[in-house]
């Protein structure tokens, strides 16, 4: 995937993003004893990139924090969770950060607090006409559960191509590459629900 992100909140909700991803990439990186070289390299990131990210500068872009997640070989939530947990949370639209593609045709907000690692993730999923994302293999064992509620989609998984409308549903391995694409006239909104074996 392509994708950096776009900021689309107060600069409140940007900055503690930012600081808890920070945290985490040194915190992950430190315990696996690695340098931020060894990381750069591991990743395929550059070493600039990794250290702007630890200090908590700029935007964290989707297709880094995915190579640093598989190159730290923990799940994707790990990265954006703040370490707290239990109680009721309530993700106000205007706090949300989501995350975008350069050109913006692309979107994925959490729908789900950044708390504590996790099995399961909750994910919006905004795609502009024409749009076609393309996702690497996750770890073996993650699914993803997606619902269309809005748009026409197609979805390639490990096993075809499958065509999706308003309200269709579909789960797929997503330990293998796969892609989403909006091949309807508006705007297509998926709802996608991610469980991993941790």
């Amino acid at each position: 995937m392509s994708t950096t992100s776009t900021p689309r909140t107060t600069d409140g909700g940007a900055d503690r993003l930012n600081g808890v991803i920070a945290e985490n990439v040194r915190n992950f990186r430190l315990r696996q004893g690695l340098s931020v070289e060894a990381l750069a390299k591991l990743s395929g990131n550059s070493r600039a990139e990794l250290a702007a990210i630890e200090a908590g500068r700029g935007q964290s872009s989707i297709d880094i924090l995915w190579t640093i997640a598989r190159a730290l070989d923990v799940p994707f939530s790990s990265l954006l969770s703040s370490g707290a947990s239990g109680g009721t949370t309530v993700i106000r639209r205007v706090d949300s950060q989501p995350l975008a593609s350069r050109d913006g045709r692309f979107t994925s907000r959490a729908l789900f607090p950044f708390q504590g690692e996790r099995q399961v993730e909750f994910y919006e999923l905004r795609l502009a006409p024409g749009t076609d994302e393309r996702a690497d293999a996750h770890t073996i064992g993650t699914v993803e559960n997606i619902l269309v509620g809005r748009g026409v989609v197609e979805i390639e998984t490990g096993d075809g191509t499958h065509r999706l409308e308003d309200g269709d549903t579909i789960q797929f391995d997503a330990d293998a590459p796969h892609a989403y694409r909006n091949v309807g006239d508006g705007e297509a909104v998926l709802y996608l629900v991610m469980t991993y074996v941790l």
